[in-house]
């Protein structure tokens, strides 16, 4: 099952920093800012992403044209057409433990979301005739063991050539709850009916998590959270409604598969996420203005709500303008990337550009609402930001919100799912990609910043009106 959207996949040459402590303080003279915060030659970047980047000029797969199957319980169907017997045996297959689960299961579980979700990028090992062929090869031979089993995941995946298709271990899969942005351990999507109204599915949970304990399956629809109905909102409105402090309570109602009978659940948090969020308010040297120094070190399910705390009060205490601080971010939850873009742009300007196979892949990506702040924004950048930050750095910067300074960027735009298999073990697949407003594909390429020194204020708000004039005319 899907469990997750986000930037959690490492390019291959790389490994992870250690944690590093907060920046010194910058602004007191240009000088030293520049040579404290810019002068930062970090070779490599890490990605943590379920939307990471790709090859492709005009965001076209190379993929032969298909019709996305439709996985089963993702519509809803109308009551004289529920299968109480097929629902039951569906909502079984979830609820499996692990000892239950046979090798043989996993590994086809494996090799069906490879094929029903996987985009080539241009390697051109896939195709269905190949992948048809690889199950009978492998399922054609005894599996005694799980490690067996993990093993013929992992060479089943390695043939497809791409570096961010990976296998995950229990232990790794586990480590994923930092990306739970609900705090109960569940995966909304918008999924339409027949009717063409539009129904929030949970279509992943984790094991044994808090929403699976209590009796969530995969699934459910959600119709309300705390007593507030979630017709009309977005998934991810209603992953914020959600969440909450770590071990307090929330109610959930729900129906049961397609349809079956509601339920309200009350579901402790559990909330593994640390807030990746550090700010502070700097006065500029020689000037009266403050500048609103943020920090982002990954996109995790605290990134926005943390952000927007920090903006709110940065702007209450007087900032003229705000640094985004995006060095060494090697991505997170993509949705996470998607949503803070929105906090700068206005309604109706592009955030990214994606396609996939899967029809919610193929898209573009647009703010929906009025910004949260209109002060210039300047987006900080090395060859380690990655994914998600580069997301929001070229959808800031392609719709003339800021400006880029540093060091060109480390250049991944493939979009990825992970995937829960039933043993706990999981699946990191490329479903997708994306280019940025101005069409650029930044695969292997990068976003090439607008100054590589800081520059001053003056020459910000001057590069920032020329933008704009040039998009207008």
């Amino acid at each position: 099952m899907r469990i997750l959207l986000c930037n959690c996949n490492s390019p291959p040459s790389l490994s992870p920093t250690p944690p590093q402590k907060p920046p010194p303080s910058f602004l007191p003279a240009a000088a030293v800012w520049t040579k404290k915060t810019l002068i930062t030659a970090l070779s490599g970047a890490l990605s943590l992403s379920l939307l990471v980047s790709s090859s492709s000029p005009a965001l076209s797969s190379d993929s032969p044209p298909f019709q996305p199957p439709r996985p089963p319980q993702l519509s809803t169907p109308l009551p004289d057409r529920c299968n109480e017997e097929e629902e039951e045996e569906l909502q079984n297959k979830f609820v499996l433990k692990p000892e239950f689960v046979t090798n043989e299961e996993i590994v086809q579980e494996a090799w069906q979301i490879v094929n029903d979700s996987f985009l080539d990028t241009g390697r051109h090992r896939w195709s269905p005739q190949s992948w048809e062929q690889k199950k009978e090869d492998i399922l054609g031979t005894s599996i005694q063991t799980r490690s067996k089993a993990h093993e013929l995941i992992k060479r089943m995946l390695a043939s497809l050539g791409d570096p961010y298709t990976r296998f995950l271990s229990p232990a790794e899969f586990s480590k994923m709850a930092r990306y739970d942005i609900t705090g109960i351990g569940i995966n909304i999507r918008e999924v339409p009916d027949d009717t063409g109204s539009v129904k929030l599915k949970v279509q992943g949970l984790i094991l044994d998590g808090p929403a699976h304990t209590a009796g969530v399956r995969q699934g459910d629809e959600v119709l309300a959270v705390n007593g507030e109905d979630v017709v009309g909102k977005s998934a991810f409105e209603v992953s914020s409604l959600l969440q909450g402090p770590n071990e307090t309570f929330v109610t959930i109602k729900i129906r049961h598969g397609n349809c079956g009978p509601t339920e309200s659940l009350e579901i402790q948090r559990q909330l593994v996420a640390r807030s990746p969020v550090f700010y502070r308010l700097e006065q500029v040297s020689n000037s009266p203005s403050s500048v609103g120094y943020m920090r982002l070190k990954e996109f995790n399910a605290l990134a926005r709500k943390d952000l927007v705390i920090a903006m709110k009060r940065l702007q209450d205490m007087g900032a003229s303008y705000f640094i985004l601080d995006l060095r060494d971010n090697l991505g997170g939850l993509v949705q996470a990337g998607i949503e803070i873009a929105k906090l700068f742009l206005n309604k109706g300007e592009t955030i990214i550009y994606t396609v996939g196979r899967d029809p919610q892949y193929q898209k573009n990506v647009v703010a929906d609402t009025a910004p949260l702040v209109t002060l210039p924004v300047v987006v900080l950048v090395n060859n380690r930001t990655a994914s998600a930050s580069e997301i929001v750095a070229s959808a800031l910067h392609d719709n003339c919100r800021a400006v880029l300074v540093g060091e060109r960027t480390f250049g991944k735009g493939l979009i990825q799912s992970v995937f829960e298999l039933r043993d706990g073990s999981g699946v990191v697949i490329t479903v997708g990609q994306y280019v940025t407003p101005n069409h650029l594909d930044i695969n292997g390429n990068g976003i090439e910043p607008d100054f590589r020194n800081f520059p001053g204020w003056s020459d910000v708000s001057q590069h920032l009106l020329k933008c704009n004039l040039h998009q207008q005319g």
